[in-house]
């Protein structure tokens, strides 16, 4: 039988690397966007099914979840939280309340929303799996980024959170934790950094579908 997983955060550059790896392993994939356009990289494939939505909505969560549980055929069994961003500049004294608590929202309303849509559906199913991606950074801070350190720390806390509150019925939540992601932008950003430790999105991909797949891993923190 075909399962539906929900992959928030599918058209950014590691979203389009796991959308393609859940495609391959035969999936049926729900992809939010914020336009035609940003859907429009992901391609074709009789399994992808794209929507546009605002993540940071309410009611733009609603119809990506609407969307994920309208095949009774292909049951939503999975939910990957990819949408987040990152901002560094000047330290704590000298930046602006709004621009810690932009970081705040960024990487942790949309994560918030659609877990929360997502949940009565797992429960009804009988469990599932969520994954969430916070970052290196949290584990491991540098000066000037002191929001989005919060933010990503705030990503482990709700997963365990998640964990905590759910595994008994049947839900499994775990965590990534990226370094740098080897992508175009930040190849562009940092021309002269040495890229041989930095994780292609296809390798992140991979761990993200083990994680959904395989049962024994449940509250995990995986630095990939």
């Amino acid at each position: 039988m075909t399962n539906t997983v929900v992959v928030a955060g599918g058209t950014g550059a590691l979203g389009v690397a796991v959308t393609a790896e859940f495609l391959r392993a035969g999936w049926r994939v729900v992809v939010p966007g914020r336009s035609e356009e940003s859907l429009a990289r992901l391609g074709a494939d009789p399994a992808l099914n794209p929507v546009v939505a605002d993540p940071f909505d309410p009611a733009g969560t609603a119809d990506v979840v609407a969307l994920a549980t309208s095949d009774e055929n292909a049951p939503l069994t999975a939910l990957v939280n990819l949408v987040g961003g990152f901002a560094s500049g000047a330290r704590v004294h000298e930046t602006p309340i709004d621009d810690f608590e932009k970081q705040l929202r960024l990487n942790l309303r949309p994560t918030y929303l659609i877990t929360q849509g997502v949940l009565p559906h797992l429960l009804a199913g009988g469990g599932g799996a969520i994954v969430c991606t916070s970052s290196g950074a949290a584990l491991r801070p540098f000066s000037g980024a002191a929001g989005y350190i919060t933010a990503k720390a705030g990503v482990i806390a709700f997963a365990d959170a998640l964990h905590v509150e759910y595994a008994r019925d049947g839900i499994r939540v775990n965590t990534i934790l990226p370094g740098t992601i080897d992508t175009p932008a930040n190849r562009a950003a940092m021309p002269n950094a040495d890229t041989t430790k930095w994780s292609p999105p296809a390798r992140i991909a991979a761990v993200v579908r083990t994680l959904v797949e395989v049962e024994g891993f449940n509250g995990a923190h995986l630095t990939v």
